[in-house]
């Protein structure tokens, strides 16, 4: 018989707290973005930065050209997936015929990122379940958050994410990967989901589900992606190609290896090969941990380790890519004094990314840090994350020491995998 669900009320008050908290955390967020949000921050090319307030989203007005009415793709090609594009032009229709357009739009797209980040904790709570449901409190008022939320569009790739596997543990696997799909066009970093849930897929051999899921990830993909790149393509292709050609960014550990002129290391002909095959590196350590380890790992723990791969390999760093994180880290590992230990670091790299571009200029170069301070933030957050990583790996090979299980749980977040019996493990002894 099927199971009667309880009513809607009773299902949702318990995440109105929560909500209400992601709120705080989004006004918290538009107060520390306040001097940014209209011209004056803007127009000597620093104040944005020693105010720490810095956003692309209200100077994009100007550099995607939204301020001459040109469609993104169509009219000038712009460097984001058409998940993005998608809500620029959404908000420059409407922006345009107000008082002050640039104010306007950033104003509705920060609403609209609002909203993501309050879903997004409560999609996170679903993901926690009951017991640990105010985890989700990592994610409403994480400090890194606050002070990076609405630099660029990543919350909504977040919620998208998150609804995306909050449906997989629902075990409505359509939802899931259509979820993902749209997530994937709108920052590409989702795509590095799908490989834990194939991992896990060999361990209990569930392969409909997977297969549906990674069916309805391509479909939605194709189906935002495909009319844009056949009418649209030099612009709709502009992310991709800007992607592979732009070199070391700031925040990667590639730009100081670049920077220092590391031999090998920084040798920008060799970048995106180093990239590639560090990432790979690590995916191979995760996959070779996923199928060897005793007790099948957890899809939270999965997904945390593939991500922090994924970022600690990149050549682009930005601040805000701790937002894609933090949820997953609190989800794989809920302890808190590592959290702090890696916000703390995160909360530097903040900071020390705006002074060090302040000295680049020679009239306020007085005002920054030199980059050998500025490096001492990079490898902050390196070292913590790797450090959050550690303890995820021994939780892996010692379950009796990963608090999420310590109730007898198997994997709440999992879905089909949850309390599923192993089909295939590779022993090593």
């Amino acid at each position: 018989m099927p199971v009667a669900l309880p009513p809607l009320a009773t299902r949702v008050t318990p995440y109105i707290p929560l909500a209400l908290f992601g709120a705080l955390g989004a006004v918290l967020s538009f107060l520390w973005k306040w001097p940014c949000r209209f011209g004056g921050a803007w127009n000597d090319g620093t104040q944005q930065f020693t105010n720490f307030c810095y956003t692309d989203i209200y100077p994009l007005w100007w550099n995607e050209k939204l301020n001459e009415g040109k469609i993104p793709y169509f009219g000038h090609p712009v460097e984001y997936p058409v998940g993005i594009g998608g809500i620029m032009e959404f908000f420059r229709r409407i922006a345009s015929s107000m008082a002050d357009p640039a104010v306007a739009f950033y104003d509705l797209t920060v609403i609209l990122m609002a909203v993501c980040l309050i879903v997004g904790v409560v999609f996170m709570a679903a993901l926690a379940g009951p017991a640990r449901r105010w985890d989700a409190l990592w994610y409403a008022l994480a400090p890194s958050l606050i002070l990076t939320a609405y630099i660029n569009w990543d919350l909504a790739a977040n919620a998208l994410a998150l609804a995306a596997l909050l449906a997989w543990s629902k075990r409505r696997q359509w939802l899931a990967g259509v979820l993902l799909g749209l997530a994937i066009a709108t920052k590409f970093y989702p795509v590095m989901f799908l490989g834990p849930l194939f991992l896990l897929t060999v361990r209990t051999g569930r392969w409909k589900p997977f297969l549906q899921t990674v069916g309805g990830v391509v479909a939605a993909w194709l189906v935002v992606n495909v009319p844009i790149m056949v009418t649209a393509f030099p612009g709709w292709s502009r992310f991709y190609v800007f992607s592979q050609e732009r070199p070391a960014d700031w925040g990667s550990i590639w730009y100081f290896f670049n920077v220092k002129q590391w031999p090998f290391l920084g040798d920008p002909e060799r970048l995106d090969t180093l990239g590639v095959v560090s990432l790979g590196a690590f995916c191979l350590a995760i996959a070779v941990l996923a199928v060897t380890a005793k007790t099948r790992p957890r899809l939270m723990q999965l997904c945390f380790l593939t991500l922090a791969a994924f970022m600690m390999t990149n050549k682009v760093w930005s601040p805000q890519y701790v937002l894609w994180l933090i949820p997953f880290a609190v989800l794989a590992r809920p302890n808190w004094k590592p959290i702090a230990l890696w916000q703390i670091a995160e909360c530097w790299y903040f900071f020390a990314i705006w002074l060090y571009l302040v000295a680049q200029r020679p009239e306020t170069a007085a005002l920054g840090i030199t980059a050998d301070t500025y490096f001492t933030a990079v490898w902050g957050r390196v070292i913590t994350i790797l450090i959050m990583m550690g303890f995820v790996v021994r939780d892996i090979l010692r379950p009796d020491k990963d608090v999420i299980r310590q109730d007898g749980t198997d994997d709440r977040s999992g879905g089909v995998f949850d309390g599923a019996p192993d089909r295939f493990r590779l022993a090593l002894t």
